[in-house]
């Protein structure tokens, strides 16, 4: 007017090393000079497990090749191109001639009416939504929505039964129309109609219906209650 991770597992092995000695048992110098080359023996092999042998590693293979690159991210959508929203609606012959007539600037060149650019009906670019206000209260007077057509923009959509007041809600158009009492004051709505469409091949259809009455306590603002 919005990595996927890889879990690895890592395996071990525990054993025990060496043997019990016999307790009063005095070993002999033969046997000292074997047990000295046998423990030469094995730590040269336990090197050269370590140094990239046969031995079992910890943490798994090592890669091999070029090492994948992500996917590329998609590419963001384009910056909506900024339409001459007025001269849209003044154009448009599905606007009734009471909102055009009553399209006018409330000051200077500012004129009554709310944009907003998002993807409605699957085009290849934006779609547009424009609200038309009254200057004094800004009530909703007419919603409309435009869809691309190659450099033109079609109406797809018009609701001109005031008061009402259009909105791109994550891909669905959601129309809000405020209820009013017996005395029609804009200034005290008594409740609100939420309707949301939803695009099907080439037009618009209601895909749900939301009545909210407001209560007034006593000193207090209105507050919502549902009433589906």
């Amino acid at each position: 007017m919005r990595g996927l991770s890889a879990r690895a597992t890592r395996t071990g092995r525990t054993g025990r090393a060496g043997q019990d000695r016999r307790a009063g048992v005095r070993p002999k110098a033969g046997s000292t000079a074997v047990a000295v080359l046998a423990a030469l023996g094995l730590l040269l092999a336990v090197t050269s497990c370590s140094a990239g042998g046969s031995g079992t590693r910890d943490e798994g293979p090592a890669r091999t090749g070029a090492v994948a690159s992500a996917s590329p991210s998609e590419s963001p959508s384009p910056a909506p191109k900024n339409v001459d929203a007025v001269q849209l609606v003044k154009s448009d012959p599905k606007v009734s001639l009471a909102v055009k007539r009553d399209l006018k600037p409330c000051t200077e060149d500012e004129y009554p009416v709310d944009v907003s650019y998002g993807n409605l009906t699957g085009a290849a670019s934006s779609d547009i939504v424009v609200n038309v206000l009254t200057c004094g209260d800004a009530v909703g007077i007419g919603s409309y929505v435009y869809r691309p057509d190659g450099k033109k923009y079609e109406n797809v959509f018009v609701d001109e039964q005031p008061p009402v007041y259009a909105e791109i809600d994550r891909g669905d158009l959601v129309v809000s129309k405020q209820l009013y009492g017996k005395d029609g004051s804009v200034a005290e709505p008594t409740g609100e109609d939420v309707i949301t469409y939803r695009w099907a091949t080439d037009h618009f259809t209601e895909r749900g219906r939301v009545r909210n009455n407001y209560s007034s306590a006593v000193g207090g603002e209105p507050t919502p209650s549902s009433d589906n």
